[in-house]
Protein backbone atom coordinates (compact mmCIF):
# COMPACT_ATOMS: atom_id res chain seq x y z
CA UNK A 1 0.00 0.00 0.00
CA UNK A 2 1.43 3.37 -1.01
CA UNK A 3 1.16 6.20 1.48
CA UNK A 4 0.22 9.58 0.09
CA UNK A 5 2.81 12.27 0.49
CA UNK A 6 1.45 15.64 1.42
CA UNK A 7 3.79 18.51 0.81
CA UNK A 8 3.35 21.56 2.95
CA UNK A 9 4.52 24.94 1.76
CA UNK A 10 7.45 26.46 3.55
CA UNK A 11 6.30 29.14 5.93
CA UNK A 12 8.36 31.72 7.66
CA UNK A 13 7.98 31.74 11.40
CA UNK A 14 7.37 35.31 12.37
CA UNK A 15 9.43 36.49 15.29
CA UNK A 16 7.35 38.79 17.51
CA UNK A 17 10.31 41.14 17.68
CA UNK A 18 10.34 41.78 13.93
CA UNK A 19 8.81 44.90 12.51
CA UNK A 20 9.16 48.58 13.07
CA UNK A 21 8.42 48.99 16.74
CA UNK A 22 10.00 48.51 20.06
CA UNK A 23 6.86 47.43 21.96
CA UNK A 24 4.43 44.51 21.81
CA UNK A 25 0.79 44.00 22.77
CA UNK A 26 -0.02 40.76 24.59
CA UNK A 27 -3.64 39.64 24.94
CA UNK A 28 -4.65 37.14 27.63
CA UNK A 29 -7.45 34.56 27.59
CA UNK A 30 -10.59 34.97 29.67
CA UNK A 31 -13.81 33.04 30.24
CA UNK A 32 -16.31 35.61 29.04
CA UNK A 33 -15.44 36.98 25.58
CA UNK A 34 -16.48 34.91 22.58
CA UNK A 35 -14.07 33.94 19.85
CA UNK A 36 -15.95 36.14 17.38
CA UNK A 37 -15.71 39.14 19.74
CA UNK A 38 -11.95 38.69 20.08
CA UNK A 39 -11.42 38.30 16.33
CA UNK A 40 -13.46 41.44 15.65
CA UNK A 41 -11.67 43.59 18.25
CA UNK A 42 -8.22 42.44 17.11
CA UNK A 43 -9.05 43.44 13.53
CA UNK A 44 -10.35 46.81 14.71
CA UNK A 45 -7.41 47.51 17.04
CA UNK A 46 -4.53 46.31 14.89
CA UNK A 47 -5.83 46.56 11.33
CA UNK A 48 -5.04 42.90 10.65
CA UNK A 49 -7.11 40.63 8.44
CA UNK A 50 -9.53 37.97 9.58
CA UNK A 51 -7.03 35.12 9.11
CA UNK A 52 -4.40 36.74 11.32
CA UNK A 53 -6.98 37.70 13.94
CA UNK A 54 -8.38 34.16 13.95
CA UNK A 55 -4.90 32.66 14.36
CA UNK A 56 -4.08 35.03 17.23
CA UNK A 57 -7.44 34.28 18.84
CA UNK A 58 -6.72 30.54 18.61
CA UNK A 59 -3.39 31.16 20.39
CA UNK A 60 -5.09 33.25 23.07
CA UNK A 61 -7.74 30.60 23.66
CA UNK A 62 -5.47 27.55 23.54
CA UNK A 63 -2.16 28.90 24.87
CA UNK A 64 -3.50 31.48 27.32
CA UNK A 65 -2.03 34.51 25.57
CA UNK A 66 -0.73 35.82 22.26
CA UNK A 67 1.38 38.67 20.96
CA UNK A 68 -1.05 40.45 18.67
CA UNK A 69 0.78 43.63 17.67
CA UNK A 70 4.14 45.35 17.65
CA UNK A 71 4.97 48.99 17.14
CA UNK A 72 5.87 52.16 18.96
CA UNK A 73 4.78 52.60 22.56
CA UNK A 74 2.10 55.06 21.44
CA UNK A 75 0.76 52.73 18.74
CA UNK A 76 0.71 49.73 21.06
CA UNK A 77 -1.07 51.70 23.80
CA UNK A 78 -3.64 52.83 21.22
CA UNK A 79 -4.28 49.23 20.09
CA UNK A 80 -4.38 47.97 23.68
CA UNK A 81 -6.91 50.63 24.70
CA UNK A 82 -9.26 49.47 21.91
CA UNK A 83 -8.88 45.81 22.90
CA UNK A 84 -9.58 46.65 26.55
CA UNK A 85 -12.98 48.11 25.63
CA UNK A 86 -14.44 44.60 25.65
CA UNK A 87 -12.89 43.66 28.99
CA UNK A 88 -9.87 41.69 27.80
CA UNK A 89 -6.65 41.80 29.85
CA UNK A 90 -3.94 43.39 27.70
CA UNK A 91 -0.31 44.17 28.41
CA UNK A 92 2.01 46.50 26.51
CA UNK A 93 5.67 45.78 27.09
CA UNK A 94 8.99 46.75 25.51
CA UNK A 95 10.78 44.07 23.55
Amino acid sequence: MNAAVVETPETEVQDPTTGTGEHIVIVFDNDYNTIDEVIEILMKATGCGVQEAAMETWEIHNLGKSIVHHGSATECERAASIIRTIGIKVEVRPI
